[in-house]
């Protein structure tokens, strides 16, 4: 892949891998490995058909002359598990199942390939009661496959506890750092966080004088996250001395992304191969490394001749950590046949790494939770605009419901508008005029001001969830991340919905989307999927006669200045008022916000694509009086 756009109509995009030409190293009394990094979409829960999913990738990559199998973070049983980790019939059923799936991969024909897995594993009950034992419990593990049995394990050592991640809650760390003997190459295993702080297990990995670090991840995708891993990539390979093959998860789950990117680099900073992100990819490339047996060239390495019954080394560094060194099968031949190489694709530029994260991010989730369609209200506005393309681009037109729900307020331009993008898209468009149904409600209850619009819009809602019910569509909601973060929105009403698209999406930045998805349908020479009437009108809820979004609200680009450092920086009122910001607009913004939190803990989950998402990001208590300096 390049950084052109993907095909948006692919469902569920096939595993690849390629082999071609290129020039290994010189030194031919150094090993060749030939490994396989499995970039695939797990489903929490399904350990049958994660299981599936490691004999397939691996038949693939062992018919390529894969030598080593590389697998994600919790590959067996998906990630994040959260709580599912104090179900011990869970933790049973996953450290089991990886026994399982050994002799199931012997049983292949691929017990002589090590295959390393991501799995759920425990020495001990979790930490929720007094029977606990501290330094034991459940772990976050990653076993070697080899031989019909599990030839070795790692435990991960560093715990993530910020953002979206709560593994101290979860998980006991590791105190050990496992070595694999593979095909005459040392290689040492780490998982995920291992990578992300320095010290630990790539500190041992150098002075344990290892060829090569595995590091396998569950890392969720924000927006220029990819910008960020290879050089934190390039570090950790300097720390180690040693070649670092990472790999990661791709697909949904919930709230998070996961986005691919997997890549190969050497010991001097050398960007090898690199996956493409948003899909399954099967990243096969050829190492020379170190022969294990060499002397040590790095005065801080260590190593020692391993066998499978070896004592653990001593820790004698500041990683603390002990080196427990298994070999697994004997030393292989080099690849056969022509050189692997996995190649270097390019990062997508923004525009398209977020779409294709909000694409994957509802392709999954109604994937992954049964359902068959989703419904929509089609406003005509710029929001459902976006979300119906999204939609489109996630599941088909075919797949896709948009209602029109226009009132005695709705414009013939919002009614045109929507019909419009219907027939550009081809999806299933109806009409369902609401006036019938609010008229009776009015004639029968005493409501003015606020309360009529909020009746309009929760009318709106109990249609689309009736549609829902009597069809088995998924509802999406359309509210956007600027809408949510001030409460610009009706309870019960306009926020119905079982997944949001476009909750962690600035209003700003859904224009910009909303651009580059046409300007990019244009590339392809298809038609523009937004009507360019969606995108230039005043934004409206159009609830009552000429009503505009800044009757209620700033302008949308001062809005999302004051919200991105408020929200997504953790700033304060002086320190927004010295970045430049009226201190009128500030103390208003922020009162919006600090009042809202009640609806946003009722809303739907929807896609992560900044570094703080309302939900898992922000966590923050509804009775609260706490306020900023200045926002009375």
């Amino acid at each position: 892949m390049s950084a052109q756009s993907p095909d948006w109509s692919t469902s569920r995009p096939p595993a690849t891998g390629g082999l071609v030409g290129v020039a290994l190293g010189e030194d031919s009394d150094m090993p060749t490995l030939r490994i396989a990094l499995a970039q695939v979409n797990p489903t929490v829960g399904d350990l049958p058909g994660n299981a599936r999913l490691v004999r397939d990738f691996t038949r693939t990559a062992v018919d390529a002359g894969g030598q080593l199998v590389v697998f994600p973070e919790m590959m067996l049983t998906g990630y994040p598990v959260e709580d599912l980790v104090f179900r011990e019939s869970f933790v049973a059923a996953a450290r089991s199942g990886v026994g399982q799936l050994a002799a199931d991969l012997a049983a292949d024909g691929f017990g002589d390939v090590p295959v390393l897995v991501g799995y759920l594993d425990a020495d001990g009950p979790a930490a929720i009661s007094a029977e606990a034992d501290p330094g034991r419990g459940p772990r976050n593990a990653l076993a070697v496959l080899h031989g019909g049995s599990v030839a070795a394990t790692y435990f991960k050592h560093h715990l993530p506890n910020y953002g979206v991640f709560d593994e101290d809650r979860y998980f006991v760390p590791g105190t050990a750092l496992t070595v694999v003997r593979v095909g005459g190459v040392d290689v040492a295993l780490t998982i995920c966080e291992d990578l992300w702080q320095a010290g630990g297990p790539f500190t041992a990995a150098r002075r344990a004088g290892v060829g090569l670090v595995v590091t396998v991840n569950g890392s969720p995708y924000e927006l220029d996250k990819d910008d960020a891993r290879l050089p934190l990539v390039r570090r950790r390979a300097a720390e180690a001395g040693a070649t670092v093959a990472y790999v990661n998860l791709v697909g949904g789950q919930d709230e998070l992304v996961f986005d691919g990117d997997s890549m190969i680099v050497a010991a001097d900073g050398t960007l090898l191969a690199r996956a493409p992100q948003f899909v399954e990819h099967l990243l096969l490339h050829d190492l020379t490394l170190p022969d294990a047996d060499a002397p040590a060239q790095d005065p801080a390495a260590t190593p020692e001749t391993p066998d499978a019954t070896a004592t653990p080394e001593t820790p004698d560094g500041p990683d603390r950590m002990t080196v427990d060194r298994v070999v697994v099968g004997d030393r292989s031949a080099d690849p056969t046949g022509g050189p692997a190489s996995g190649g270097v694709a390019e990062p997508l530029p923004a525009e398209a790494e977020i779409w294709s994260a909000l694409v994957l991010g509802l392709r999954d989730y109604v994937r992954k939770n049964g359902f068959s369609s989703v419904v929509l209200g089609l406003s005509g506005g710029i929001d459902s605009a976006v979300v119906a393309a999204i939609a489109v681009d996630a599941l088909g037109p075919d797949r896709v419901v948009g209602v029109s729900l226009p009132s005695q307020f709705s414009s013939e331009h919002s009614r045109s508008d929507a019909a419009e993008l219907a027939k550009r898209t081809g999806l299933d468009y109806r009409i369902e005029p609401i006036q019938p149904m609010v008229d009776p409600f009015l004639a029968n209850i005493s409501l003015s001001g606020l309360a009529v619009e909020n009746l309009q819009a929760r009318v709106r809602g109990v249609i689309l969830m009736a549609l829902s019910n009597q069809e088995g569509h998924l509802v999406l909601t359309t509210g956007n991340k600027s809408e949510l973060a001030v409460g610009y929105s009706t309870l019960y009403g306009d926020s119905v919905g079982g997944f949001n698209p476009i909750k962690d999406v600035w209003k700003s930045l859904v224009w910009t989307l909303a651009r580059w998805r046409n300007d990019d349908a244009v590339r392809r020479g298809e038609e523009p999927p937004i009507p360019e009437n969606s995108i230039a009108k005043p934004p409206s809820a159009e609830l009552r006669p000429g009503q505009l979004d800044t009757d209620s609200l700033p302008d949308y680009a001062l809005l999302d200045g004051v919200l991105t450092g408020y929200i997504d920086g953790d700033a304060g009122r002086d320190d927004l008022v010295a970045a430049g910001h009226d201190p009128e607009l500030v103390d208003g913004v922020l009162r919006m916000v600090d009042l809202a939190e009640y609806k946003r803990r009722q809303s739907a989950p929807g896609t992560k694509i900044s570094i703080k998402a309302f939900g898992r990001d922000r966590r923050l208590p509804i009775t609260n009086r706490w306020r900023e300096p200045g926002d009375g």
